[in-house]
């Protein structure tokens, strides 16, 4: 079972991670899934309320080898946490980013990530937040390793309209801070939106 863990974490992550995170999925008993590219999470942890082992955890197929390794820390946080309080805390409360931290600190110290991905991490995780998206230097840092990076919200005209992954469809407007504020076209409401959000042009 080690084996075939090993064989195939080793297409998504860097090679001198592998063998903690194995580690850890046995260890924890963990349901390991690599799945399709969903446009509203890059990973999920799903607790077995009955037990200490047998959680579920899925990460992304689509994710540069940097953001997998990074995502799956996150959800495995997410176990570690559950094992020691259950419900009892917030998902990302103090005691989810203490984990987080303890257990994406070591690999900072290795050659599994270069040198600017390191630098945004030690950044981040002075105070982590519920998913690395919203941190956008750290997201634009780990965007440089993505094949296929696509067209950005911050690289298209202001009020161009625009359709997001998820099929909604908005107009740009002016930035507020980090994010833009944009008009979504069927309802008119406002929402703020990352400037790195991969976007697909609407045509008028």
């Amino acid at each position: 079972m080690r084996e075939k863990y090993v064989e195939v974490l080793s297409k998504y992550i860097h090679k001198d991670a592998v063998d903690q995170i194995v580690s850890w999925v046995m260890n924890y008993g963990v349901h390991l899934k690599i799945t399709s590219g969903r446009s509203t999470k890059l990973g999920d942890f799903r607790p077995n309320p009955d037990k200490d082992r047998g959680h579920k955890i899925t990460i992304n197929y689509n994710l540069n080898r940097h953001s997998f390794l990074i995502t799956l820390v996150h959800e495995m946080a997410h176990l570690v946490t559950w094992n020691q309080y259950g419900n009892r805390v917030k998902p990302h409360g103090t005691e989810w980013k203490y984990h987080y931290r303890e257990m994406l600190l070591p690999f900072l110290n290795t050659a599994v990530f270069p040198g600017d991905v390191s630098t945004a991490l030690v950044r981040y995780l002075d105070n982590p937040a519920a998913s690395s998206c919203t941190d956008v230097h750290l997201m634009r840092t780990l965007m440089k390793y993505d094949e296929d990076q696509g067209i950005l919200l911050e690289d298209i005209p202001g009020q161009s309209v625009f359709r997001l992954e998820t099929g909604r469809v908005f107009k740009k407007g002016e930035k507020r801070r980090k994010y833009y504020e944009c008009q979504e076209i069927s309802t008119g409401r406002q929402y703020l939106i990352n400037p790195l959000a991969v976007v697909e042009p609407v045509r008028s």
